[in-house]
Formats: C-alpha cells, structure tokens, sequence
C-alpha cells in the first residue's frame, strides 16, 4: 500500500434501533421496564461506533414504538406490552356500556346544548310595544327638573343645562383685615 491510497473500512452494520430497544429491554429486565438513560446506556456499551445523532434517533423511535402500540410507556419507563394484558384504562369515569335498542325504535336528534331560545307564545315574555305606538324603545330620557326644587312652580329654564356637573369646589373662609 502506497502513502496515497485511500483504504475503505467499512462500519460495522447496526441492527434496526427498534431491535436494539427491545434487546436493550429484554436484557435490562428490570421489574417496572426501563427508562431512556438506561436503554441508552446498554445500547452504547453493547453496540460501538453509533451514528452521531443517537440519542435524536433513540427518542423517535421510542416515541414510534410508544405510539404503534409495541412498548408501553409508564412513569418514565418503557416496558414491553403483554399481550395477555387487558388495555389500560384511561383517566375520568369509564363510559356505560351501549345496550341495544328494541326493535323498531327510532332515536330523537339530540337536544342542543345551551338555553332555548324565547318563543313568540312564551307567557314569560313581555309584550312588545308595536311601532306606531309612540313610545321609544329603551330606557326613557331625563325629564328636566324645575329650578325652584320640588315643590315650587317656577318656568323651566330654557338655557344652559342648570347646575354644573361634579362635586362644587370647596368654599374659602374669607379674611378680614384688623387693623393695627
């Protein structure tokens, strides 16, 4: 071999990275499964010269087989699904069992959620003034007060608009000068 020449070494061929995971499970063997440090781990010593993304390609395979039903993931842990076991019951109340209809039933659409609607023949209703009735709809417009107060007769201001609004500014004592 010359100093120029170029030698082709060949990588060690990995198995699949869902065979290691379930190899890396079946060796751990730990009660409660494995978690992704340790399936990582084994992997690492088991296995040399892994690609440079490991642990990107470890995570998305897990979740692959997490997701398709092959492992099942509990607290932290990745464990391989029995098949004997019956499937793990989400969280709430479990739904009732459906029980048959007897024949010749026809099912009702379901209600709508919320409050009905008010109908035109409801008694809780109030009237509805019609429209040429003269009175406006809403709440009705101040009347303006007498200036004399509540109990004098006196013409109605025509001008300005009475008393300012707000609070009257506060009243100053007035001085007087003693004399010396």
């Amino acid at each position: 071999m010359a100093a120029g020449d170029v030698i082709n070494i060949k990588p060690p061929s990995l198995p699949p990275y869902p065979e290691m995971i379930l190899e890396a499970i079946e060796a751990l063997n730990e009660g409660n499964g494995c978690n992704k440090s340790s399936i990582s781990k084994y992997i690492e010593s088991t296995y040399g010269g892994l690609p440079q993304g490991h642990k990107v390609l470890l995570n998305v395979h897990l979740a692959k087989m997490r997701d398709s039903g092959v492992l099942t993931f509990w607290k932290n842990n990745y464990t391989k699904r029995d098949p004997n076991a019956p499937p793990r019951r989400g969280r709430g109340r479990p739904p009732k069992p459906k029980e048959p209809l007897p024949p010749g039933t026809v099912l009702s659409p379901p209600r709508p959620r919320g409050r009905p609607p008010k109908g035109p023949d409801d008694p809780t209703r109030p009237p509805k003034a019609s429209p040429g009735s003269g009175r406006p709809r809403g709440r009705p417009r101040k009347m303006a007060r007498p200036a004399g107060g509540f109990g004098e007769t006196s013409p109605p201001k025509i001008s300005g608009t009475g008393r300012p609004r707000g609070r009257p500014p506060k009243a100053k004592p007035i001085l007087a000068e003693v004399g010396a």
